[in-house]
């Protein structure tokens, strides 16, 4: 066994024994979950029982998890940095886990539109977090005031534009691959504040 092989191998058994620990169960139960013996599970988590396929196919659905989840290692590009968009003031980070999803910062100084006929709609989620200042949601026919440390989650087939109110603030949104989509055709217009979500 090579010193990876050995590294992923103490990896699988230390991830096993978290997973069950984290929903707090016991040897016992996920042996039974698992429908394993207690003492092979005790041996595979100790390392004192050879890894095998099949068992860790079986594992991983008791622990309600993927075997890709199980065994995949830790990356070297942990740490990114933002694409910034200065024409928008905002910066946007990739999700790598879920190539689909984009995290966004956004800094907002003018407020929502008061043309209605300016808001947008598309398929997919929002999610944003008010991180300073006060935002204005324009969402459907509602008007939502959202402060600091609070949150909004909303479909985005709802029209909807997003603004400062009383002065700047900053959100930091999530956006779905149908949101993101959805905010690149009108980029024009600048995700996610003023007209769009």
């Amino acid at each position: 066994m090579t010193q990876d092989e050995g590294e992923l191998d103490s990896l699988v058994r230390k991830r096993i024994r978290a997973l069950r620990v984290a929903q707090g169960w016991s040897l016992e139960e996920l042996a039974a979950r698992a429908k394993v013996s207690q003492s092979t599970l005790s041996r595979i988590e100790n390392g004192r029982r050879r890894l095998a396929l099949d068992q860790l196919v079986i594992l991983a659905r008791a622990l309600d998890t993927s075997l890709d989840q199980l065994v995949e290692t830790a990356t070297d590009d942990v740490v990114s940095s933002p694409m910034i968009d200065a024409a928008h003031s905002l910066m946007r980070w990739p999700v790598k886990a879920d190539p689909g999803m984009t995290v966004v910062r956004q800094r907002m100084t003018d407020p929502p539109p008061d043309n209605l006929a300016r808001m947008r709609a598309h398929p997919g989620r929002e999610w944003l977090v008010v991180l300073s200042g006060t935002a204005i949601l324009l969402l459907g026919n509602r008007r939502f005031r959202v402060e600091t440390n609070q949150a909004a989650e909303f479909p985005t087939m709802l029209p909807h534009a997003i603004g400062a109110d009383g002065g700047p603030c900053e959100i930091l949104g999530i956006f779905d691959r149908d949101a993101r989509r959805g905010h690149q055709r009108g980029e024009d217009s600048g995700p996610p504040g003023r007209p769009a979500g």
